[in-house]
């Protein structure tokens, strides 16, 4: 059994670094969808440490008597890896729509859960049910697919990214928030039975992985600005001027232009960072600088579904080109299927590439 003192300290320690990221999120970006879902999953987590606190396993002098509210920790906590999951796709597919599908299944499982919860809690006998074991288990495989949806889209765009500071954020993401989140879930729901004393030990060191990451990312925001988390959230997102390395040729947009754009090099299909940097003979690094930079892009991709949807935008218009298959247009300014061209030409133009042509046709 671990020492009562310290499983209470790292709960406490736990609870007031996350409420301290959560307000530091929201102090960042008010009105950002992203940040609104980072904290109210910051105080999920919250609900997840308290729940923790009230189990049988814990020391009667530290445990909290709080059976009202068991119901809502409950589904609080379970709430935390569909909201990962929604975080990851805000932070990391900018300007792409959620799929719908996974947003049912998040929403059906928080509905489950929270009938589950009630049964286990105040239904005698519920537990011993092959129906409530058969869902149980299905829910936790849910949850565990949620953050693997969350960790793929972190990976997913990292070699597009074209802010340094983001791609390491990507990794944090990765390889601490994801790991740990899924950890807490596999481990509690899989491995361990609540109320031994194997359970009891594996919770005071997620307890102690989640005060331990959640410490380590105030004191890293105080290390930059002793104000606030602010500015250490906002170093992922805004553009940095570095000076350019001496003895390196000038490259400037009209230059970039013209190899790029009057050179049509974004009609290759499957382009990328490295490759455009290969053709245009210059480094990856300061490929990335310049578009960022320079051209004010954030994502490789974004800037390539700008040059394209402005090719493809101007053939659609044009009234000799009107019998043109908009598949063979979409294929021939660079893109290797209809799906991803008619996303990225409805984000952009704000209608359908068949809509955009009706109207030309006017």
């Amino acid at each position: 059994m671990p020492n009562p003192i310290l499983l209470f300290s790292a709960q406490i320690v736990a609870i007031l670094s996350v409420l301290l990221l959560a307000i530091g999120g929201i102090k960042t970006e008010p009105k950002a969808t992203s940040a609104r879902i980072f904290a109210i999953m910051a105080i999920f987590i919250v609900f997840y440490l308290i729940n923790g606190m009230t189990a049988s396993s814990v020391d009667p002098q530290f445990r909290l008597g709080l059976s009202n509210w068991l119901l809502l920790f409950d589904v609080g906590s379970s709430s935390v890896p569909g909201l990962f999951m929604i975080y990851c796709f805000l932070i990391f597919q900018e300007q792409q729509k959620f799929p719908s599908l996974l947003g049912v299944a998040f929403a059906i499982q928080i509905v489950v859960d929270t009938v589950l919860s009630a049964l286990l809690l105040y239904g005698e006998g519920a537990d011993e049910s092959s129906t409530i074991l058969f869902l149980s288990t299905s829910m936790d495989l849910l949850m565990l697919s949620f953050v693997g949806f969350a960790i793929y889209w972190t990976v997913k765009g990292w070699r597009a990214d074209l802010v340094d500071d983001r791609r390491i954020f990507r990794w944090f993401i990765i390889g601490v928030q994801g790991a740990l989140i899924f950890t807490v879930v596999f481990v509690e729901n899989f491995l361990l039975e609540v109320g031994s004393g194997a359970y009891a030990s594996a919770q005071f060191l997620l307890v102690s992985a989640i005060a331990i990451l959640a410490l380590g990312m105030v004191l890293v925001a105080m290390r930059f600005d002793l104000v606030s988390l602010s500015e250490v959230i906002r170093r992922v997102t805004v553009l940095s001027e570095d000076p350019e390395p001496e003895n390196v040729k000038p490259f400037d947009i009209d230059s970039f232009n013209k190899s790029f754009k009057d050179g049509q090099l974004y009609r290759e299909a499957g382009l990328t960072i490295a490759g455009l940097a290969k053709q245009l003979n210059m480094p990856e690094y300061r490929l990335r600088a310049f578009i960022h930079k320079q051209l004010g892009f954030r994502n490789f991709n974004a800037m390539l579904h700008e040059y394209r949807i402005e090719d493809a935008s101007r053939v659609l218009g044009d009234r000799e080109s009107q019998t043109l298959p908009v598949l063979t247009i979409a294929l021939s300014v660079g893109y290797q299927s209809i799906t991803p061209f008619n996303n990225a030409f409805r984000q952009i133009m704000g209608v359908t590439p068949s809509e955009f042509r009706k109207k030309s046709a006017k």
